[in-house]
């Protein structure tokens, strides 16, 4: 018999919202360890360090009254903590898609005119490092979006948004490796190993 599969920090993070959905109550960190195991299947021992990763995420308020932390969390303000967060990472995205359009047409130009040379590694590498940018920026987009009711409906449009977009640059890239592949009747997992090309880059499904 297979042995069960606990729970990822982003399951236990979303389980952990939904006490304070549930319950509209100020907390204790006693009171979570007790209720959160029981109720949620967050085990005791990871109760404290999810609880503070929320509160660093702004998602869930933190007050020292005397000698005792309280935490609490009402939807509508988790609500509109997340939909700042959101904006701002958008911000992030917005800005990195205008300099991804920037490496794209230098790109284009390069392979119009068939440029050799360190010019063109330099190219390949940014369009790289801009799609690495691009997805770990989506990935904390749809991080603060998890536990969030409003947005959970636009979430699959969203992710197939992103996909394609990352898919489009990695058939730029496996176009390039091509192409100098062809020119320089180079192998292509050399062109990958000297562009430093991953050798599991693929599409996404």
């Amino acid at each position: 018999m297979s042995k069960k599969r606990g729970l990822s920090v982003e399951e236990k993070r979303t389980r952990m919202m939904e006490v304070f959905y549930e319950h509209r109550e100020v907390f204790q960190l006693k009171e979570l360890e007790k209720i959160c195991p029981k109720a949620k299947g967050i085990t005791p021992m990871s109760v404290k360090e999810i609880l503070q990763s929320l509160v660093d995420d702004n998602m869930v308020c933190a007050e020292k009254i005397g000698t005792s932390n309280y935490f609490w969390c009402f939807p509508s303000q988790a609500v509109m903590s997340r939909k700042r967060k959101i904006s701002e990472l958008d911000g992030e995205v917005s800005q990195l898609k205008k300099r991804k359009i920037d490496s794209q047409t230098k790109w284009e130009e390069a392979k119009r005119t068939r440029e050799e040379g360190e010019e063109r590694c330099a190219l390949l590498e940014e369009v790289e490092l801009r799609d690495k940018m691009l997805k770990a920026l989506t990935e904390e987009v749809l991080k603060h979006r998890e536990c969030d009711p409003d947005i959970l409906e636009k979430k699959k449009e969203e992710l197939i948004t992103c996909k394609e977009a990352i898919n489009r640059w990695t058939d730029n890239i496996f176009s390039v490796q091509s192409w100098v592949s062809s020119r320089f009747s180079i192998p292509a997992k050399t062109t990958a190993q000297n562009f430093g090309i991953p050798e599991d880059l693929d599409y996404l499904d």
